[in-house]
């Protein structure tokens, strides 16, 4: 990772026709506030002349408890600096309560930018004028828009919308007043009324398809389609029959294609390019196998497959047609979470490569970037790395050459650099390979610092973790090694899963600690997700955690009672994933995997931080754990899987540092708003000493 004085320097240079001041006499670590306050981008699109790229920004607000969005628009060839047009309104987030960003559209004159945005409660069509002389409402209705789309000369825009927010507000209250009948649409782990979060406002939430994805109350309600007149602000209702679907989605594709997981349309010549998945069992990948092809046109049912070297049994995660050429750009995605873009000819069938980065380089999502905005000649990406914030660059599609366009993070990368991390790579007695990226730490008196391991993915700018909850940067910078391991290919088998994870960990407590570089007897975990499931196997089975953190719950009876009501749906998700029957039926195979059966195995202390959402779900070992001092739990309401609001996000921060700071290195913080804090963990600490010494 280079951190250069001159790059510094270039980026406070390159953020000054913004009036934005980089302090550049030292660096200093960056603070909990500041991960949490990093600027995003998202929703970046090209002008229809190729000159222009739109794009959002988004970043918390702690003291406002919301986000801040903004659209711009910049030159691709950076001659000037971002234009700003006017506020995005609230994030769109999906049910696991990642920010969604959609593109902005552009007219077909390249004077206006349509997007959707969440206003005072409204999910509404907005249009801001490229030259930034006013943004205004465009699609107001009764009910929140859906999806929208321009005709060919940009003077109509046609959009869905479902049910009225009257109508869900009547029949939330409804629900209320006369009881909620239990169903298995209704999730058992929540709050009946107004749990999460959707579309600006709290919602009465639904399961649909499965048993994990959240919707808003009468999100069903069939799609109804309308059109503006945008010259006579005239609106009609739109028959069926008069609606094209647009964009292309998977769905609209040929069943006999296969699991089509995106597709891109070439606008000029109706071709599309698609990704198709694989789904074998049994085959170790941290990402389904896709094939990338083309279709001569929508409805064609025989791709021509890319068999160029760098597209066949390659983990290809994105993909985009170049405008005005016969190529497509696509993205590889390898287990390190590194990322490379390449252009496929489709009809030479040549493959070339672009650019590679050892971080992200994309559409700006959090986990999943997305593609590059392209032109004919750059393409527009989101680029970062596990040291360096997210920025807004150009990358020449012929030459590779970068050139960064938008550089909000400028300070809190200048401060980064005060806090080195490296790529290293080790494999565990099994001979399986595994990557991470280490912060290391300065040892204080005679011993090595100790490690703070997070396990599950590491893409991206790291502020957190899978998740972000566990300050990688400020735990180092406080004298305590962080490492972020990149999940090994996963497997079908749980067991086999989670000692992946153990021994992935307990090999690079090893390794690290033959260097000197962290002190093996102290060592702490933490994770979300299957990150979490990993810490709790790995304190259930292995001597080297001496305190863990999770996120969310994890496999427990208590889980499958909730989901029980989506009967074989998620019993045959729960037999091939976790190899479990009823717990009449398996039991020995619940002792092995859930905690519930026996805490005593749990041999380190445990914080739970965990979303409103989901903690019910815990209560079968956490309440147990609590009682007999061997946890500390909090909850989050109105919280759904990640985490999202800022004060919360502040908070896990926090007290994710204070806990490891007093587990591994003995230190309390002497803030007396914390003094309850550290009480419950020095009973905790003496409760626990005083059962291992039995």
């Amino acid at each position: 990772m280079y951190r250069a004085i001159a790059v510094g320097l270039l980026r406070a240079v390159a953020m000054t026709g913004l009036g934005l001041v980089v302090h550049t006499s030292r660096a200093e670590p960056a603070s909990v506030r500041q991960l949490v306050e990093v600027v995003d981008f998202g929703g970046a699109s090209v002008s229809p002349d190729g000159r222009l790229v739109a794009f959002r920004t988004e970043q918390a607000s702690i003291e406002r408890n919301t986000y801040e969005t903004v659209w711009y628009v910049q030159p691709i060839d950076g001659s000037s600096p971002p234009r700003r047009l006017g506020e995005g309104g609230a994030p769109l987030r999906d049910s696991g309560g990642l920010s969604i960003r959609e593109a902005a559209v552009w007219s077909p004159d390249g004077r206006w930018i349509f997007y959707r945005a969440v206003m005072d409660g409204r999910v509404e069509v907005w249009r801001a004028a490229v030259d930034g002389s006013r943004t205004e409402p465009v699609a107001r209705d009764s009910a929140n828009v859906r999806a929208f789309a321009l005709n060919a000369d940009g003077s109509v825009l046609k959009y869905s919308v479902g049910a009225t927010r009257e109508d869900v507000v009547t029949a939330e209250m409804a629900e209320y007043d006369r009881g909620v009948h239990i169903d298995r649409t209704v999730p058992l782990g929540d709050s009946l009324f107004r749990s999460g979060y959707h579309e600006g406002r709290l919602a009465t939430q639904r399961l649909v398809s499965n048993e994990l994805e959240r919707f808003p109350l009468l999100s069903q309600v069939p799609d109804r389609w309308k059109e503006i007149d945008l010259s006579a602000g005239v609106s009609k209702d739109l028959p069926l029959d008069e609606v094209r679907a647009s964009p292309l989605k998977p769905s609209d594709l040929p069943p006999a294609l296969g699991k089509v997981s995106q597709v891109a349309e070439d606008s000029n010549s109706g071709r599309v390019a698609i990704l198709t998945r694989s789904d074998e069992r049994g085959v170790l990948r941290e990402r389904p196998a896709v094939e990338l092809s083309v279709l001569p046109k929508r409805n064609a049912r025989r791709p021509v497959k890319c068999a160029a070297e760098s597209c066949v049994d390659k983990p290809i995660t994105d993909i985009a047609w170049r405008p005005g050429s016969d190529e497509v750009v696509f993205t590889v995605t390898a287990p390190d979470n590194s990322q490379a873009i390449f252009r496929w000819n489709v009809l030479s069938g040549t493959a070339r490569e672009v650019t590679r980065s050892r971080g992200q380089i994309g559409g700006g999502g959090r986990w999943e970037p997305g593609p590059c905005a392209v032109s004919f000649k750059a393409m527009v990406c989101v680029a970062a790395e596990a040291g360096i914030p997210p920025r807004l660059e150009r990358i020449d599609l012929e030459s590779g050459r970068h050139r960064i366009l938008f550089d909000p993070n400028a300070a809190l990368a200048w401060e980064m650099g005060s806090v080195p991390v490296h790529s290293i790579e080790w494999t565990d007695p099994k001979g399986t390979h595994f990557t991470g990226q280490f912060y290391p730490a300065k040892a204080t008196g005679d011993k090595p610092p100790p490690l703070f391991i997070a396990y599950y993915r590491c893409s991206g700018f790291l502020r957190g973790g899978m998740g972000d909850e566990w300050p990688l940067a400020t735990l180092a910078a406080n004298g305590i090694a962080a490492l972020c391991i990149n999940a090994a290919p996963a497997m079908d088998d749980a067991i086999g899963r989670y000692e992946q994870g153990r021994t992935a960990v307990e090999s690079v407590v090893d390794y690290l600690g033959s260097r000197g570089d962290i002190d093996p007897a102290r060592v702490g975990m933490g994770g979300l997700s299957f990150g979490a499931e990993v810490a709790m196997w790995t304190a259930m089975n292995s001597r080297t955690p001496l305190a863990i953190s999770i996120s969310t719950p994890v496999m427990s009876p208590t889980v499958r009672l909730l989901f029980s009501l989506w009967g074989d749906v998620y019993f045959s998700r729960l037999h091939r994933y976790w190899q479990l029957g009823a717990p009449e039926e398996t039991p020995e195979r619940w002792r092995l995997i859930s905690p519930s059966y026996d805490i005593d195995r749990v041999r380190a202390p445990v914080l739970m931080q965990m979303s409103e959402q989901e903690y019910r779900s815990s209560l079968d070992y956490a309440v147990p754990m609590i009682r007999a001092n061997r946890a500390d739990v909090y909850v989050f309401p109105n919280e759904p899987h990640q985490k999202f609001q800022p004060q919360h996000k502040l908070a896990v921060y926090e007290r994710n540092l204070d806990w490891f700071r007093f587990w591994l290195l003995g230190r309390e913080d002497s803030n007396p708003a914390k003094t309850a804090q550290y009480a419950r963990w020095r009973t905790m600490r003496q409760s626990m000493a005083s059962e291992n010494a039995k």
